[in-house]
């Protein structure tokens, strides 16, 4: 029998984040293709859609990269848990390229619906890859809600897969996060469309610019609102992991410290999925 090729390190972790990522843009931003340019569909097959994307993501990457996924979470990881600093930016960028080709996948299988639907490829068919902001809302109350939905993100994240709290009994803690998300987005998505990623809205952004969409890093009115999906969810990530150990995760005893029969008597598979240095 053939051994396996094995790649190691941090190749092998960026490859795991790209696909991931990919992993979570092809059902996240081909179920928003379906829903708003096809008409297939409502806004909860939106929100869950994103949600088993996220599952499904770090299920295929948690073994090898932690799945961070997400730029936000990578950064939050990094200032709060111990993940290496010299990994933080390729895995940005990794998760970014994946998010690109996922979303240049999608531009091309759904290209006739997107051409009916909005022959001018303009704003209004612009949401199937990227957010905006909702009807009223300014690019600093867009900004809000990106630090508010990515802190939520970041603190539930890191209560369910921290290995001294209530653990998600076996390999369940992918899929709790990915409810995470979907609640997110039932309760988060009006003002700003729920990205909470830098890598889902810019890598998405990019593809749509690339290929035809030519005020794809504008809003309606013309602002450049690109960077608000970037610095928002950054900002937030930090806060959000922040106000956790700030809260929460100074107050749980260590691993060690933990009683027999405690929920969280061992390191978990979950915590190394999502919070693995």
């Amino acid at each position: 029998m053939a051994q396996r090729l094995k790649v190691p390190g941090l190749v092998g972790e960026l490859a795991a984040e790209f696909a991931g990522t990919a992993i979570l843009i092809l059902f996240g931003v081909g179920v928003v293709a379906q829903v708003a340019a096809a008409g297939t569909g409502e806004f909860d097959s939106i929100a869950w859609a994103w949600g088993l994307g996220v599952t499904l993501g770090v299920y295929v990457a948690g073994r090898i990269s932690g799945a961070h996924l997400n730029p936000a979470v990578t950064l939050a990881l990094a200032v709060f848990k111990g993940f290496s600093w010299r990994k933080v930016m390729p895995y940005a960028l990794a998760q970014t390229a994946g998010a690109f080709v996922a979303a240049l996948i999608i531009r091309w299988n759904y290209s006739e619906v997107l051409s009916r639907f909005d022959p001018g490829l303009t704003s209004k068919s612009q949401g199937v890859f990227s957010t905006l902001p909702g009807a009223g809302v300014t690019e600093w109350g867009a900004l809000r809600d990106q630090i508010i939905g990515t802190a939520i993100l970041l603190f539930l994240v890191l209560a369910v897969t921290d290995a001294r709290n209530s653990l998600p009994a076996g390999n369940l803690a992918p899929l709790i996060v990915g409810l995470i998300v979907v609640a997110i987005g039932m309760a988060f998505a009006v003002n700003a469309g729920y990205a909470i990623n830098p890598a889902r809205d810019f890598g998405p952004r990019l593809a749509s610019f690339l290929t035809g969409y030519e005020t794809a890093f504008q809003d309606i009115s013309g602002y450049p609102y690109f960077w608000v999906p970037i610095v928002g969810p950054l900002v937030g990530g930090v806060i959000g992991a922040g106000l956790y150990e700030l809260i929460i995760g100074r107050f749980l005893p260590s691993e060690d410290e933990l009683e027999p029969g405690a929920l969280a008597t061992e390191k978990a598979p979950a915590e190394d999925e999502l919070a693995r240095v």
